[in-house]
């Protein structure tokens, strides 16, 4: 029979530990955090610090104690198991490095799991990772000395449903707040389906479509609206894998004299990609002469956060988007590589010669601007002489902003988001030096694609942007007035389906790309 008393020593014990390691976990989330920001050369002062830490306490820890409490339930009842079955283990060691080989397991378990590449971003380096391993192993370590008593054989329940009891009841959804819808003025019938993650549409000028696949096809809708069964041709070796694959399909400005259309792709092995844009030739079966004529530098790991928007400027250069790699935000704003830049091309791939760092030996050339975190929406305004863009912010913070040249847009330095965990990427939401968003969401509505309305049909949506949601799952309309954007309504909920793009066709309709395994193109058009 156990001791009086004994259990609730053991719940307390494991409460206390438990506590203890998702306070240190959090300072130290804190701490690399602001080390890289400061890497960069923002200064933080003592009290911001404070401030950052505090706040992660209250929006990062209750999450990473959930998360380090499971890993710490099953390391320390499979380290209390060998005690128990074996008189030559020391709690006093064997907790401590169970609750280490625990978190760290746990880790590599949910970073595999998770969409993003790295959860918990201290861990993106091995002083992080190494960091909020020994925060573990001293939580084990302070059990040990809590329940420390010479081990015996005793009749009555193990200690560890009574440690998972203390976690019962501590997971709680927050409820998502539901984006208002407007009346309907339109009808939507379908023009073509059973595409496979369908990510751009481009209208050529004989009425057909082309269409990408992010696995990696390029598909071609005839003009009297019929998918044609096999995709076309010569398409570049695309890494397809989460967010990697095909993107952006654009025909050249001259596409009638020369048939050239350019494709942006991922590129590489999950080791080692890149976001990469070719040019080619639309013949009659797919792409001839197909070329590569840019790849981003350097490599990186992982399978997320590309960019690959593309748009035509009026003096004949190409715009394209990039995204920051999610493990290496702080490389948004190193111009030394264009991992979270937005870059300016010449229709053949060189730079520019007005290019902001045309020229430099410091910067990439071809860099047009940076600090961006995942720009999924772009689009030229051709009356106000303006490049638009949105992308992506983390949990909160996406952003529309006017693009302009040399232009610093904040990430990770400034943004009005939150880390997926909770933790602040950054305690500032606007710097000196810094471009501020025109109009931020939060929490996130997941912009993608982006259209500038010009067509007839619909007047009373004549100069808006309408912008595509994959979280909200409808069309956000947004009105550019002095400076300044606001939302002022949203269309096509009714269809609950995550959009992907939204384009303006020649005919004044507007079409959407809806993004799953069995996507859809459709039209919009005036009841």
């Amino acid at each position: 029979m156990a001791a009086p008393g004994s259990w609730w020593k053991v719940v307390l014990a494991f409460v206390i530990a438990l506590v203890v390691g998702s306070v240190l976990g959090s300072l130290v989330q804190t701490h690399f955090n602001l080390q890289a920001l400061e890497a960069l050369g923002v200064e933080i002062t003592m009290a911001t610090q404070l401030e950052t830490s505090a706040q992660d306490l209250v929006n990062f820890a209750p999450l990473y104690a959930v998360l380090f409490g499971i890993s710490f339930l099953c390391s320390q009842g499979v380290a209390a198991l060998v005690v128990r079955l074996s008189s030559n283990f020391s709690r006093l060691w064997l907790y401590p490095l169970a609750a280490s080989v625990g978190l760290w397991v746990t880790l590599k378990i949910v970073d595999a799991l998770a969409p993003m590449p790295t959860l918990i971003a201290a861990t993106r380096g091995t002083g992080g990772l190494l960091a909020m391993l020994v925060t573990a192993a001293i939580s084990g370590w302070l059990f040990a000395v809590l329940v420390n008593r010479p081990a015996q054989r005793r009749r009555g329940y193990s200690a560890v449903p009574v440690m998972a009891l203390t976690l019962a009841g501590s997971l709680a959804l927050p409820e998502s707040d539901a984006v208002a819808d407007e009346q309907p003025a339109y009808e939507i019938e379908t023009v073509a389906q059973g595409l496979e993650h369908p990510w751009s549409l481009a209208f050529l000028p004989d009425g057909r479509m082309l269409v990408t696949e992010r696995p990696g096809r390029l598909r071609l809708i005839a003009a009297e609206g019929e998918l044609l069964p096999e995709s076309l041709e010569g398409v570049p070796e695309v890494f397809a894998s989460a967010q990697a694959g095909l993107f952006e399909v654009l025909p050249a400005r001259d596409f009638e004299q020369s048939r050239q259309i350019y494709l942006s792709y991922a590129c590489g092995t999950m080791e080692a990609n890149h976001t990469c844009l070719a040019r080619g030739e639309l013949g009659e079966q797919g792409l001839d002469n197909v070329r590569e004529i840019f790849r981003v530098q350097p490599a990186k790991e992982g399978n997320a956060h590309y960019g690959g928007r593309l748009a035509w400027l009026p003096d004949n250069t190409l715009v394209l988007t990039l995204g920051d790699g999610f493990d290496y935000r702080e490389d948004a704003q190193r111009r030394e590589n264009h991992l979270g830049s937005i870059v300016r091309l010449n229709p053949d791939g060189t730079v520019p010669e007005d290019n902001p760092y045309a020229g430099s030996d410091a910067y990439e050339a071809e860099i047009y601007s940076y600090g961006h975190r995942n720009v999924q929406g772009l689009v030229y305004d051709q009356e106000q002489d303006r490049l638009i863009a949105h992308e992506h912010g983390p949990r909160g913070g996406d952003e529309i902003n006017v693009i302009r040249p040399g232009a610093n847009y904040g990430w990770p330095i400034t943004t009005h988001g939150l880390d997926y965990t909770g933790a602040r990427v950054s305690p500032f939401e606007e710097r000196e030096g810094i471009e501020p968003p025109l109009l931020h969401w939060t929490p996130s509505i997941a912009p993608s694609g982006m259209a500038l309305y010009t067509g007839e049909l619909f007047p009373r949506w004549q100069g808006e942007l309408l912008i595509g949601a994959l979280v909200t799952r409808q069309v956000h309309r947004v009105r550019l007035e002095n400076g300044k954007a606001r939302e002022v309504g949203t269309l096509f909920g009714e269809l609950d389906e995550r959009i992907r793009a939204v384009q303006t066709g020649p005919d004044g309709a507007i079409y959407l790309l809806t993004d799953s395994s069995d996507g859809r193109v459709l039209r919009v058009k005036p009841e």
